[in-house]
Formats: C-alpha cells, structure tokens, sequence
C-alpha cells in the first residue's frame, strides 16, 4: 500500500506571501487545519493551526479587535510557517509514513513526487483509515481469530482448511506473541461459519473467537 493511493492529491496549498488573516480565512471555508506553503511547486513551509494560535499576532491580547484584525492582515506566513518541514515521496510505503510520524511526533507528511514537487498531504486520519483497509474492517463478513505456533508454512497450512470448505480469504492480519505464538486473524466474506470452526478445531486448531460483521 502506497502513500501515492491513500494521500489527499492536489492539495490546498498557499504562498509565503499569503497574511495570516488570508490563511485563516481559508482554512475556515475548507475545513482544514494545515496548509502547505509552496514556492512555485516547491514545499518551503507548513502552516498549522498550532502554529497560527502559537504566533505573537494571535497573543497580542491588548490590541482592540481592529487593531488585531489589521495585524493578521499585514503579517505574512513566512514570519510563523514551520520550516525544514519533514515530507515523504509518494511512491513511499504506507508503514514507512506511519514510522515517520511516530518517529518525529507529526500528524501530518506533505508528499512530494520523484522531481521534489508537492503532489499531496497524507495525514494521520489516512493513516487510520489505510489501516481499517488493511483488515477490511468496512467490509461485510466474519473475523476469524486462530492462535498458532509461530513456524514456516503455518498460513499455507491453515488455508488448505478455509479452500476446502469453500471459504474466501479477503484479508489476513499476523500479530506475534511473546511465547512463540502467533494470533492470525482472516477476514472471509461469509456469515456462514460453523462448518468452517468445526474443521478447524478438528484439525488441532484453536480458534479464538468469531466476530460477524455487518454494514
């Protein structure tokens, strides 16, 4: 999974030119809470919401309402936009975005293509949502949760069981325990389960629990 398919393409972007007055303005009218600042196509800053309530312009609590809306309407974004702004290419991995926000506490990468041009923004919310399409969370169907020794060759051997009972297999999710097990969690596109556990169990198998899903 790539960030070029899961990022918001074509983003909303402004200048270093653009006023703070003009920044808010416009964030209140698409509902965003960050914009890329661009020179040409070229990422040179990062304007949030944070950064916006953190500026000197928005503590300036002894000027009058006028005076305030004049300031924010002469200060430019340069003056308050984060710099060096931490951004990923496009044709990224999904879990490499994932380590990078983590890894310097962001919510959000602007993407850039392979000539360093701005292409998108991939944020946290695109993160999660990657995630639920990993496991096929929207999706109707059953969860299956298997507990198996942590070996070669243990899902080959647990989908001989799911093909002999005619069971489609739409997604599969591996978590490693500490004690050499492992707990394979598979996503099937039926309700109809009982034949499917029976022949599970039968073949030494511990099936966990069964979760049905429905839209």
């Amino acid at each position: 999974m790539f960030v070029k398919d899961n990022m918001t393409k074509n983003p909303v972007c402004i200048t270093p030119e653009s006023t703070i007055s003009q920044v808010i303005d416009l964030m209140s009218e698409k509902g965003l809470h960050r914009l890329p600042v661009v020179n040409g196509k070229r990422i040179v800053g990062l304007v949030t919401e944070g950064t916006i309530s953190a500026s000197g312009a928005s503590k300036a609590t002894s000027l009058s309402i006028f005076e305030l809306n004049y300031l924010l309407s002469k200060t430019t974004v340069d003056t308050i936009m984060i710099k060096n702004v931490i951004t990923i290419n496009e044709n990224a991995l999904m879990e490499d975005a994932a380590m990078k926000m983590l890894k310097n506490d962001i919510g959000c990468l602007p993407v850039v293509d392979d000539d360093g041009e701005i292409s998108g923004i991939l944020t946290q919310n695109d993160v999660f949502n990657a995630f639920l399409e990993i496991l096929g969370y929207r999706e109707e169907g059953s969860r299956i949760t298997i507990r198996v020794k942590d070996e070669l060759g243990a899902i080959g051997e647990i989908s001989k069981v799911f093909v002999r009972n005619g069971t489609n297999i739409t997604h599969i999710g591996v978590y490693k325990n500490e004690n050499g097990m492992a707990d394979i969690i598979f996503r099937i596109d039926t309700f109809d389960t009982k034949a499917l556990e029976a022949d599970l169990t039968a073949c030494g198998y511990h099936v966990m629990n069964v979760i049905h899903h429905k839209k």
